[in-house]
């Protein structure tokens, strides 16, 4: 049996949920769609699915091979893609959305540089903070920031997202610099609002039997385990995520003076001098490398989240969002893009 059409399967079962759906969408009958799978996981000699008369769920093995297919099916339909337009230019309307301070700064400025390259294309760009259901809303591509948890989306890794503490040289001059992740309930910190998206406080990695901060009105404590920074998250107060460097990924949620629901207040609060504040490298390279910020507890930062290119699944990528993901990867992997703001 073909390997692709069993992967095909397997992908459709596992973003649909259901043996009779997928079997539905392709137009066979699902005992059709059950022998694929049977014969995929004979062949790998691992469960990939738990198959009840209820639902269809992942196993942890499945969820990894599923992230590996549908990166493999992709490149598979833009090499067919590739061949089969051979010099026919990209046409058509593309619609895409990012979160509203990334797009500002690293989306909207490519967007007119794309459409030099690309007449014939017309773009239209949404910038919003809430996470759009991107095929629910007829969206070709979303470029996300963070943890990619959604399977039923395809991601394309584009590149590393570091956070990183920053302040002003003239506030470290006042306050002096915090040479430990328990030293900053000493110091100003700038945080989001409890009503913001963030709430699991602000990560870093540190030995796996340090002592952890317990003053909880200044700072809350680990908050979370972070399990590899993809899955199976938990909020349990304390926990943290352990590897085998002999370090563990904790959650700190730092109590400072002002507050606010939009990062860029925050980012404009750092830059006047108000206090420290927890910010992504894409907001902060330009003002670290110019000297108007210097970044602190570098030795205790997370290890990076990604930025994302995401699409929904789909048999034929058109070739303008194949064309946009890949300007979008070519110019996020120049050494100096972020820096040059």
């Amino acid at each position: 049996m073909d390997k692709l059409k069993q992967m095909e399967s397997f992908v459709s079962v596992a973003t649909r949920g259901s043996l009779t759906a997928a079997a539905h969408a392709e137009g066979v009958a699902p005992a059709i769609m059950g022998r694929r799978l049977d014969a995929l996981e004979e062949r790998l000699g691992v469960k990939l699915l738990v198959r009840t008369t209820r639902r269809i769920s992942l196993t942890h093995e499945g969820s990894a091979f599923l992230e590996d297919c549908q990166r493999l099916l992709t490149d598979v339909a833009n090499a067919e893609t590739s061949v089969s337009a051979g010099g026919v230019k990209a046409s058509g309307h593309l619609r895409i959305t990012a979160p509203a301070g990334f797009g500002r700064r690293h989306v909207a400025p490519l967007v007119p540089k794309f459409r030099e390259l690309h007449a014939d294309v017309t773009i239209s760009l949404n910038l919003s903070d809430r996470v759009i259901d991107i095929a629910g809303e007829g969206y070709d591509c979303a470029v996300r920031v963070g943890d990619m948890p959604d399977s039923s989306l395809v991601s394309v890794r584009m590149a590393d997202n570091r956070r990183l503490c920053v302040a002003t040289p003239e506030y470290l001059q006042r306050k002096g610099t915090p040479e430990q992740p328990q030293d900053l309930a000493r110091f100003d910190c700038l945080v989001l609002s409890s009503d913001a998206s963030q709430t699991r406080g602000w990560a870093f990695r540190v030995p796996r039997n340090a002592p952890r901060p317990h003053d909880r009105s200044t700072l809350a404590g680990a908050a979370s385990r972070d399990t590899q920074g993809r899955q199976n998250e938990s909020a349990r107060s304390g926990a943290a995520s352990a590897s085998d460097d002999g370090t563990e990924v904790i959650h700190l949620r730092p109590n400072g003076p002002m507050d606010c629901s939009d990062g860029q207040v925050l980012h404009n609060w750092c830059l006047a001098g108000y206090g420290i504040a927890w910010r992504s490298s894409w907001e902060v390279e330009e003002e670290i490398a110019a000297g108007r910020l210097v970044a602190v507890l570098e030795d205790y930062a997370a290890p990076p989240n990604g930025i994302y290119a995401v699409f929904p699944q789909r048999k034929h990528l058109p070739l303008r969002v194949r064309l946009w993901v890949d300007f979008l990867k070519h110019h996020y992997s120049q050494p100096d893009f972020w820096s040059r703001g």
